[in-house]
């Protein structure tokens, strides 16, 4: 497996990372592994846009049926 080695870090940005760990009952290695891990999975707000932009596109002028009046119908049917 890969590694990355970040040298040079200020002690004012490993102590919340400590603190952090430890809320989270981890090392201190396992928190700092988890928040690239959680970050890559996220898409950014440009990302998410542009994302959002494509399925409008793709959905163009359609309109669609009120979902809450068909719920409470099915629900109300039971």
């Amino acid at each position: 497996m890969p590694s990355i080695l970040v040298r040079g870090l200020d002690p004012k940005t490993i102590r919340p990372l400590k603190e952090l760990a430890r809320l989270n009952g981890r090392s201190l290695q396992q928190e700092v592994k988890a928040i690239p891990e959680r970050t890559a999975g996220t898409l950014t707000m440009r990302e998410a846009r542009r994302l959002s932009e494509r399925w409008r596109r793709r959905l163009g002028e359609r309109s669609f049926s009120d979902s809450v009046r068909l719920i409470r119908e099915d629900r109300d049917s039971r």
